[in-house]
């Protein structure tokens, strides 16, 4: 295992340690948005989760908040689901409230990684993953983030440090 690899492994296992997690970007019309499979997963598992976003009153049949400061008793990471012109805004929040873990989500597309986010939130003392998806790590992962996991590992689509 490459030292690229135990980093992000060590990272992964970190955030997904935390047991209260935000999901920013997930949609009232889930189909087709990741942000909405991550959340429910999560869920689903067994962790806490809190789904962000200021246009919706519920998604998945949960309440939902419109900043992650309206969040009960706070969060101890937030996965980004957001446009990555979003992530900025959501990392400084992120460091306002104290929360120390953020993983901004990105697949096969563009995802919400923003460089700029990640220097941030790193130079905050924040753990910031930027790029690949939580789903893909033991505890959440299924056959299909598993698969996805091993093809982007050689090819650089997962990041190369957390």
């Amino acid at each position: 295992m490459s030292s690229r690899t135990a980093a992000l492994d060590d990272a992964a296992t970190r955030f997904l340690a935390a047991r209260r997690i935000a999901v920013t970007g997930v949609s009232h019309a889930p189909k087709g948005h990741g942000s909405n499979a991550v959340y429910t997963r999560l869920r689903d598992r067994g962790w806490t989760v809190f789904a962000v976003n200021p246009n919706a009153q519920t998604v998945e049949g949960d309440p939902c908040y419109a900043d992650l400061g309206d969040i009960p008793g706070g969060v101890e990471a937030v996965v980004v689901g957001t446009r990555p012109e979003r992530a900025e805004a959501t990392v400084r929040r992120c460091v306002e409230l104290g929360i120390g873990m953020v993983w901004m989500h990105r697949g096969l597309g563009a995802g919400s990684v923003d460089e700029e986010a990640a220097r941030i939130g790193r130079e905050a003392g924040l753990l910031v993953v930027a790029g690949g998806c939580p789903l893909m790590f033991d505890g959440c992962s299924d056959l299909g983030h598993r698969v996805m996991r091993r093809a982007l590992r050689p090819t650089g689509g997962l990041p190369a440090h957390a």
